[in-house]
């Protein structure tokens, strides 16, 4: 049993991990209305966007909600705002598995990579039929240690929601997925909300996943707007997940708190630009500051003619830009010195005129 994760992962022809790209996928969801049309033009817009992968939800109704069990909940989350039964709105959303393949020949000829979470096994079966780059796991199946393993077995990378659960859940979930040799994991921070709040994100806990696991991170956001997505990103997150749709105002459970085309391209733009400027830890002067050092730094300079032969003291000395001589540091070691040379006023001065 390996007991590390490391810290590259393959996600079909892209690397995922230190140093490589933020792994952005569009999860579509159940936003494409019953309709393998709108599925595809989906698709296309979130590669014109520049997602990495449009990701869909293999269910059924009837293996992933129990139409008895929420009938006999008052809910007042996302579920109890449907105005219909939980069962009713899961099976509309379902994603036919006969259209699996045609989506996928669809994403590979776009250029996208294709993925989906499976809710029950034969979903996964399916996923590995069509050779998905990596397998999603939604938040729900956490304590679902069977399916965990399951899974894993499949020996395909995958990526781990966390959402409402507990350090101590998601320190059993990883055991168990580790436990059958795989270790291509990625845990992502989620707040199962649509939409969460902003003030809710806890961004932080990506750094608590990093040091308690040593693996990598990524977010699942359900949050309005960019801002958790790149946050996530400037503490180390290789994987941002965010619902998309073409409209927000389009009737189904998922378009409300989705990013439409606009947001979802801008938060992808945003999150290349952020890379770039995240640069590296090492600090270095950079070419554009190849004339400030001296510019907006100061240096000795003299406040009077110095003739050859004179012991300069302090007043001899100011401390102007630009540094183009002895650093100020300095100015109590030249204090003393024989000057070499005359010295002209308001002349920079140099250890060669000492």
């Amino acid at each position: 049993m390996k007991n590390y994760f490391p810290k590259q992962i393959k996600i079909g022809n892209k690397i995922i991990g230190e140093d490589y790209p933020t792994y952005i996928i569009a999860e579509i969801g159940a936003n494409f209305d019953g309709n393998i049309e709108k599925a595809k033009e989906l698709i296309k817009a979130a590669k014109e966007c520049g997602a990495d992968c449009a990701k869909f939800q293999s269910f059924k109704a009837e293996k992933i909600v129990s139409a008895g069990g929420f009938s006999k909940m008052k809910l007042k989350g996302i579920h109890g705002s449907w105005g219909r039964p939980v069962h009713e709105v899961f099976r509309d959303a379902e994603f036919p598995r006969e259209w699996h393949k045609e989506i996928n020949d669809y994403c590979i000829e776009l250029g996208i990579d294709f993925s989906t979470s499976p809710y029950d096994f034969e979903a996964v079966d399916l996923c590995i039929d069509l050779n998905v780059p990596f397998i999603k796991i939604g938040s729900g199946e956490i304590t679902w240690l069977e399916m965990l393993t399951f899974i894993a077995k499949k020996n395909k990378p995958m990526f781990l929601a966390t959402g409402d659960a507990t350090m101590s859940e998601i320190d059993e979930a990883i055991r168990t997925i580790e436990s059958t040799g795989n270790n291509q994991l990625v845990l992502m921070q989620c707040i199962t909300n649509y939409p969460s709040l902003i003030e809710s994100a806890n961004i932080n806990v990506l750094k608590t996943f990093q040091t308690a696991f040593n693996i990598l991170t990524g977010y699942s956001d359900h949050s309005p707007g960019p801002v958790v997505a790149l946050g996530s990103i400037a503490l180390g997150a290789k994987v941002i997940e965010k619902h998309f749709t073409l409209s927000n105002y389009d009737i189904g459970p998922d378009h409300p708190h989705s990013m439409n085309v606009n947001e979802f391209k801008r938060m992808v733009d945003y999150i290349r630009e952020l890379e770039e400027a995240l640069g590296s830890t090492r600090k270095v002067v950079v070419e554009e500051e190849a004339e400030t050092v001296y510019v907006q730094r100061r240096g000795l300079y003299s406040t009077k003619f110095i003739p050859k032969g004179k012991i300069i003291d302090r007043d001899d000395l100011t401390v102007l830009r630009p540094a183009l001589g002895i650093y100020p540091k300095y100015k109590d070691s030249v204090i003393g010195r024989t000057a070499s040379k005359n010295i002209e006023e308001d002349a920079p001065i140099y250890w060669t005129d000492l």
